[in-house]
């Protein structure tokens, strides 16, 4: 049940944009991560232009994406290539041009920590292991 956050500094980008990015998020959470999709959440934040500074100078684009997982259920190799695949499509998907420090962060979680359903996710593990 993963949860990716998603900030847009600059011009408006219409709905259309939205979800693409929501679309595409989703897609690579499952692709790349191994995560369900119908459990995939994806907010889009925007900020209002000139709100976003790197290195102290004003941007007039800029994102920010920040993916929660459970603690331990990918590999360093599968978050190297989703970090990778999400800058790829922030930078197809994005009227502009982002700067260098567009960063995504693939936050784990501990599964005591988080659930959904009124469940956490060691709750859910602990009740699969009991029906098997």
């Amino acid at each position: 049940m993963p949860f990716v956050s998603l900030k847009i500094a600059g011009p408006e980008i219409g709905s259309a944009t939205v979800a693409e990015l929501q679309c595409g998020i989703t897609a690579l959470m499952a692709e790349v991560l191994g995560k369900r999709a119908d459990l995939t959440a994806v907010l889009v934040e925007p900020a209002p232009a000139g709100s976003w500074a790197v290195g102290g100078e004003a941007v007039t684009l800029a994102a920010h994406v920040e993916a929660r997982v459970t603690l331990g259920t990918n590999t360093a190799e599968e978050k190297a290539r989703f970090v990778a695949a999400a800058h790829d499509l922030l930078m197809r998907t994005l009227p502009g041009r982002l700067p260098l420090a567009t960063y995504v962060v693939v936050q784990e979680v501990p599964a005591d920590a988080w659930g959904y359903g009124g469940l956490t996710q060691a709750e859910r593990a602990s009740d699969a292991a009991a029906r098997t």
